[in-house]
């Protein structure tokens, strides 16, 4: 019954505890983190309920407390507060401790790469509402990056979701049924090309990094702008 509560909070709790850490302090860039973490919520919440009434995904009553905001389970809500603050966290962990910038060399043309990779797969599968809409925004978002912004950070980001990667591959196969009777969260094989990593859809790293590197955008956007207003 609460297993997708306590997913969600073994997610968070030793990012937030380890906020109040002094040498990295993050809980002191709440201005830029609240926004960061607000906004793609939104976003999310809403393509979230959208697909989940289309039938694209649901959610197994047995893994829930009953508790729903519009149609989605209270801990899926949570989801998209939780994970993101620890993968802002990570990210601002790695770039204290590392200087060095890994991917330096290799972000643009890494990006270049998975871009023409996701317009070919939104193209192939415009027929799956999962596939094509996570690839087509994911595309974008890499767009927006490449070709207009060219941040500094492009190649930390790259990094940072590598790395969260890791607990991605853990928080997400739990909530697809890895090591459980059943999965937490189920998908419409239907609207998806298929492809299990374990029991993880293939289109969830692509739709993790679409979330995380929003993430990490907004709060570098915020970040300079306060700092400079300040």
């Amino acid at each position: 019954m609460y297993t997708y509560l306590l997913i969600n909070l073994c997610s968070v709790v030793v990012p937030f505890v380890c906020s109040f850490e002094h040498r990295i302090a993050f809980y002191k860039n709440w201005k830029a983190i609240i926004p960061a973490l607000l906004l793609p919520a939104v976003g999310f919440l809403v393509w979230d309920s959208l697909f989940t009434r289309l039938g694209v995904w649901g959610f197994n009553p047995r893994y829930i407390t009953g508790l729903s905001l519009f149609n989605l389970p209270i801990e899926e809500v949570l989801f998209f507060f939780a994970v993101p603050y620890a993968s802002l966290f990570t990210y601002v962990v790695l770039n204290h401790f590392m200087k060095q910038d890994v991917f330096r060399k290799l972000a643009k043309p890494l990006g270049l790469a998975l871009f023409a990779a996701l317009v070919v797969i939104a193209a192939l599968h415009s027929d799956k509402l999962y596939t094509f809409w996570t690839a087509l925004l994911a595309a974008v978002f890499l767009a927006t990056h490449l070709f207009v912004l060219k941040r500094h950070y492009w190649s930390r980001l790259l990094f940072a979701y590598v790395v969260v990667l890791v607990p991605f591959f853990i928080v997400n196969g739990l909530l697809t049924g890895t090591g459980l009777e059943e999965p937490v969260v189920w998908y419409n094989n239907q609207e998806n090309v298929g492809i299990r990593l374990l029991t993880i859809p293939i289109e969830d790293t692509i739709y993790g990094f679409l979330l995380i590197g929003l993430n990490i955008t907004l709060y570098e956007t915020f970040l300079t702008h306060f700092s400079v207003k300040s």
